[in-house]
């Protein structure tokens, strides 16, 4: 059983106490409202809500890693989506979470009611348009992911994953996975045997040089880049042109 965290891994609970150094996102923009947050932290594999459980906050992750999850009828488990410093989760539609949420390593999230965030956005207008559009995000992620499970190969669903991990910079194409390959695999719809033996096939055609388990580097970006893209379905969406710093438009937006 997961275990959850005690009152005492509550780090910060005035509302402009030790807030996160990246970019404010939408429950860090709530607590310079002067509304009230609390800071949480989570060790591996803990559990931050099950499901089932009242959706009473939306949480923020500050560092590290959390994933959104579902466990099937089967006993397999079903990876909805990782969300990385600054994304919002726990959105919900109606009263209870659909889905759990677990920290894949130590992490960080901050914590503000839910019942606050719809007070403020009920009073301001900004806030109202930010929260409409994580909303829209998380929706829109959502779609991405069905066609990704539905549409796609083992290795089209892999080489989107690590196009979408890939840092920003183009001097760096290094890949540090924080999630396990099994996670991978409860992500992309595949066993963690056809995970394992895609990464090798990406090696053996120098797309990918895997340093260790956890550790990839992107060897032939735009290569990788023609494998996400190559369906013919695919031509019914406009992309880019690929490049070592360009993604095919399908590539960039169907994984998070």
């Amino acid at each position: 059983m997961l275990m959850r965290p005690g009152t005492t891994v509550v780090t910060a609970l005035s509302p402009r106490c030790g807030l996160p150094k990246f970019g404010s996102g939408l429950n860090t923009n709530a607590i310079h409202f002067g509304l009230m947050g609390i800071r949480m932290s989570y060790a591996n594999n803990m559990e931050i809500f099950g499901e089932g459980e009242p959706a009473e906050y939306l949480y923020e992750v500050v560092r590290g890693l959390v994933r959104g999850c579902k466990m099937l009828s089967d006993g397999r488990r079903q990876i909805i989506g990782f969300h990385m410093p600054g994304d919002v989760f726990g959105i919900e539609l109606d009263e209870y979470h659909r889905f759990s949420a677990e920290a894949v390593n130590n992490a960080t999230v901050l914590a503000v009611k839910r019942s606050i965030i719809m007070g403020l956005a009920a009073r301001d207008v900004d806030f109202a348009r930010q929260l409409c559009a994580v909303t829209s995000r998380e929706y829109q992620r959502a779609q991405n992911h069905l066609v990704i499970l539905g549409c796609m190969s083992a290795r089209q669903r892999l080489a989107i994953f690590l196009l979408r991990i890939t840092p920003r910079s183009s001097n760096n194409n290094e890949i540090e996975l924080s999630m396990s390959r099994r996670d991978v695999a409860d992500y992309l719809g595949l066993t963690t045997e056809t995970v394992s033996r895609t990464i090798t096939q990406f090696e053996n055609d120098a797309l990918i040089g895997v340093a260790s388990t956890r550790r990839i580097v992107l060897r032939d970006y735009a290569a990788l880049a023609r494998v996400a893209a190559h369906e013919d379905y695919t031509a019914s969406y406009r992309h880019a042109t690929c490049g070592h710093n360009e993604v095919c438009s399908l590539s960039a937006e169907t994984v998070d």
